[in-house]
């Protein structure tokens, strides 16, 4: 009988999961990151909000309980400080907006996991994303697809996994709709099956990043300047960590006309302000690039390609620089690309790879 150990975050998703593997013969193990401790976060912690809090991890334990497979908590607070959240907060303070949970299923679930799986004796790993994981034969590859259910579609977060670790993962829930997974997580009558989904950055469950970032480094970015698009004075800004490319609300300055921020030079400690026209662009150029679906690109691609999680793939070129650098052109401007943000490219259904807007 093959082994898996299942990440169990406390949710729906992932008790379904390990509900359908182990109907499917698997010997299964729940297993509950603790990420944080109540420090971390200070008094953001919100009980019942967070991917860690108390009751996620009883939810976790009561549906292993009831579906008679053992539950255990491994403590990856260390890694997940260093990796994740120390990763959130020095991108932010060097004027780059990253995404947390790129960077946790990266160094975290798909890497520490999956280290502590195999030296415990598990033969897969599996999580509660929507994805679809399939090996090609003719390509020798293992490839990462799109679900069935798109609206739940998580492969931008997941653009880094690399062909070793997706030779050791299953992904259950990839042929299922949301609602299929939450009636049958009600038949089954487990806990949560109507826990509503997280929707926070579990560290930052009040949404003020720029609070955890002092809090957690110490550290406060300097008042200055607003500059119009000619390098012009405006007005003064609140700090640099503050603020996002394509933001319009809590800018504190009135200029009788919609402003948004356009870019961020921390250097000089400006926080450029234009029209929403301004913040179009047709290209972007991004490392620290990882290839899924083939193993190096021999000529500039076709794609489809998006910069943002919640943001509809559209079509573009995909070319190697050299260096490590990828040039994705856009047929069509796209709105407020952002540096430290992913840009992920798929071919139909199959993601291609990503990396790291520069």
């Amino acid at each position: 009988m093959k082994k898996v150990m299942v990440g169990m975050s406390g949710g729906v998703d992932s008790s379904v999961a390990a509900m359908m593997l182990r109907d499917m013969g698997y010997e299964v193990m729940g297993v509950t990151l603790k990420l944080f401790s109540d420090e971390d976060i200070s008094e953001a912690q919100k009980e019942g909000k967070t991917c860690c809090a108390l009751s996620d991890v009883e939810d976790a334990r009561s549906v292993a309980y009831r579906l008679g497979f053992e539950h255990i908590v491994f403590n990856f607070k260390d890694n997940f400080r260093e990796y994740v959240m120390k990763q959130f907060a020095d991108s932010y303070l060097c004027g780059r907006t990253p995404n947390p949970c790129i960077e946790c299923n990266r160094h975290v679930k798909f890497d520490k996991m999956l280290r502590r799986a195999m030296e415990l004796g598990y033969d897969y790993i599996a999580t509660g994303h929507y994805a679809v994981n399939e090996y090609d034969e003719d390509k020798g590859r293992y490839l990462l697809k799109r679900p069935a259910d798109r609206s739940k579609d998580q492969t931008y977060v997941l653009y880094a996994l690399t062909q070793e670790q997706l030779s050791y993962t299953l992904f259950p829930l990839g042929g299922l709709e949301k609602k299929q997974v939450r009636e049958k997580a009600e038949s089954a009558g487990l806990v949560n099956s109507q826990k509503p989904d997280s929707q926070d950055i579990c560290f930052v469950p009040d949404g003020d990043y720029a609070a955890f970032i002092r809090r957690f480094t110490g550290c406060d970015t300097p008042c200055g300047s607003f500059v119009d698009m000619d390098g012009k004075v405006l007005g003064e800004h609140k700090g640099i960590i503050n603020y996002t490319i394509g933001q319009r609300k809590g800018l504190g300055i009135a200029l009788g006309h919609p402003a948004y921020v356009v870019k961020k030079d921390i250097a000089a400690n400006t926080v450029t302000l234009g029209l929403e026209s301004d913040l179009y662009t047709k290209s972007l150029i991004a490392d620290d690039f990882n290839l899924i679906s083939v193993e190096k690109l021999e000529a500039p691609m076709r794609v489809t390609a998006k910069t943002r999680y919640s943001q509809k793939e559209q079509p573009a070129l995909v070319s190697y620089l050299g260096n490590g650098e990828y040039m994705v052109e856009f047929d069509e401007p796209q709105r407020a690309v952002t540096s430290g943000q992913a840009v992920v490219i798929y071919d139909g259904d199959i993601v291609v790879g990503g990396g790291t807007i520069k």
